[in-house]
């Protein structure tokens, strides 16, 4: 199991939190996490979004102005 420190909302205050066992695989990376102090559950996770260019054919090309 493994421990961290963030703030309880039931509790009101920073409260150790550990994840319980994980069925699903993730070993101590778990995302789920319990309040040792209150039971309360969080879920923990990074959210990554796939970083796309536009294609080259949708881009309108730079035009030269006369100055």
């Amino acid at each position: 199991m493994s421990h961290r420190e963030l703030y309880c909302d039931v509790c009101e205050g920073v409260a150790l939190f550990e994840a319980p066992p994980c069925v699903d695989g993730h070993g101590t990376d778990c995302p789920e996490l319990v309040c040792t102090d209150c039971g309360a559950a969080v879920v923990v996770s990074a959210v990554a979004f796939p970083v796309t260019r536009l294609a080259a054919r949708h881009r309108q090309p730079a035009r030269r102005r006369a100055a």
